[in-house]
């Protein structure tokens, strides 16, 4: 078992910067790839972005590549989500979640993918 927390999230104004931790706990994170997550009020879950095991290779999803990078910090169990120049249309919940099978794969972009997942945290962009 694996228990994912998320935190950093909160209100940022347009064209700010936030970084979301997400610290695990039960098992170590060098063995799972990292992806994050985000859903909008009304809209389904997203996939963000994924890193791998220990390569660090990573892969985003368009709406986001060139803004935000995530990080992994093995030995401190830790997965991070640095987003810069955010927009409103950003604001989400925004989720980690742990992965067996692997980022930059077929899958790694689909939730089901993922086994373990955090509670969440909430971003807000004001325009």
């Amino acid at each position: 078992q694996v228990q994912l927390v998320e935190s950093g999230g909160g209100l940022v104004q347009a064209g700010g910067s936030l970084r979301l931790s997400c610290a695990a706990s039960g098992r170590t994170l060098s063995a799972y790839a990292m992806g994050w997550f985000r859903q909008a009020p009304g809209k389904e879950r997203m996939f963000v972005g994924c890193i791998s095991t220990y390569s660090g290779r990573t892969d985003y999803a368009d709406s986001v590549n060139g803004r935000f990078t995530i990080s992994r910090d093995n030995a401190k169990n830790t997965v991070y989500l640095q987003m810069n120049s955010l927009k409103p249309e950003d604001t989400a919940v925004y989720y980690c979640a742990a992965s067996s099978t692997g980022c930059l794969t077929r899958q790694s972009s689909n939730s089901y993918s993922y086994s373990y997942w955090g509670q969440g945290t909430q971003v807000t962009v004001s325009s």
